[in-house]
C-alpha cells in the first residue's frame, strides 16, 4: 500500500489521490507553518493513508489585511477537496485537521451555515450534509477562540452539528490564541507537548 507524506503547502501538488486497493484513510491538513503527518502515519499502522495539504497562503499574521482572504482561500480549497474525495472515493474515510490559522480554516469548513455577518457571496457555500458521512474525524490544534477572532472582526468558529460528535479540539495550557493564557510560547508547543499524538490517537480510533 502506498503512503503519501505531507509537504509544506507551497510544494503540494494539486492532484487528488484515490486508494484503489483498499478503502484506506485520507488526511486533509491545514496548517499555518511547516509540520509533519508522521504521527498520523504511525497511528494508522498497516492501513493505507493519503495526505493532502490544503493549498492556501498560510500565515501567522492575524492582523494582516490579507488574512481574511487567505482563510477563505483555505476554506474553498479544503471544502472542494473533501467533497471531491467523497464523490470519487466514497469508501475512503477522511480526517480533517488543522493548527492555528489552519484550525480556523478546518473549523469553518465544517460549518453548516455562513455566519450572519459574512456576505454569502464572499465565501464558499457550506458542504453538503451527506459529505459528513465521509469524514471520520476532525482534529483542531490551537484553534483561535471567539474572543481572539473578534479582535480582528472574524466570526467565531462554529463546528457544524454533523461534525461535533467527531471533533476534538486541543488547546495547550497558557495558549493565548485558543484560550485565556498569557504565555508567548505556548501556542508553538503542540509538536512537543504530546497533543499531536493525542489528536492522532483520536483520529485513528475513528477510522
Amino acid at each position: 500500500m502506498r503512503t503519501f507524506r505531507w509537504s509544506p503547502p507551497n510544494r503540494v501538488p494539486t492532484s487528488r489521490w484515490c486508494l484503489p486497493v483498499a478503502p484506506g484513510s485520507h488526511l486533509v491538513l491545514a496548517a499555518s507553518e511547516d509540520c509533519s503527518s508522521t504521527h498520523c502515519v504511525s497511528q494508522v499502522g498497516a492501513k493505507s493513508l493519503g495526505v493532502y495539504a490544503v493549498n492556501y497562503p498560510a500565515s501567522n499574521d492575524f492582523a494582516s489585511s490579507d488574512f481574511p482572504k487567505t482563510v477563505i482561500d483555505g476554506i474553498r480549497d479544503a471544502g472542494s477537496h473533501i467533497q471531491s474525495m467523497a464523490m470519487s472515493c466514497p469508501q475512503t474515510r477522511q480526517v480533517l485537521g488543522g493548527y492555528s490559522q489552519g484550525a480556523a480554516v478546518a473549523g469553518y469548513v465544517t460549518s453548516a451555515v455562513v455566519p450572519p455577518a459574512v456576505p454569502v457571496q464572499a465565501v464558499p457555500a457550506p458542504m453538503a450534509p451527506e459529505v459528513a458521512n465521509h469524514v471520520a474525524a476532525v482534529t483542531l490544534f490551537g484553534a483561535p477562540s471567539a474572543q481572539f477572532l473578534g479582535q480582528y472582526g472574524a466570526p467565531p468558529i462554529a463546528i457544524g452539528p454533523l461534525y461535533q460528535p467527531k471533533t476534538l479540539q486541543l488547546c495547550a495550557d497558557g495558549d493565548s490564541i485558543c484560550g485565556d493564557g498569557n504565555s508567548p510560547v505556548a501556542h508553538g508547543l503542540y509538536a512537543v507537548n504530546g497533543m499531536v499524538g493525542q489528536g492522532a490517537n483520536f483520529a485513528a480510533s475513528r477510522l
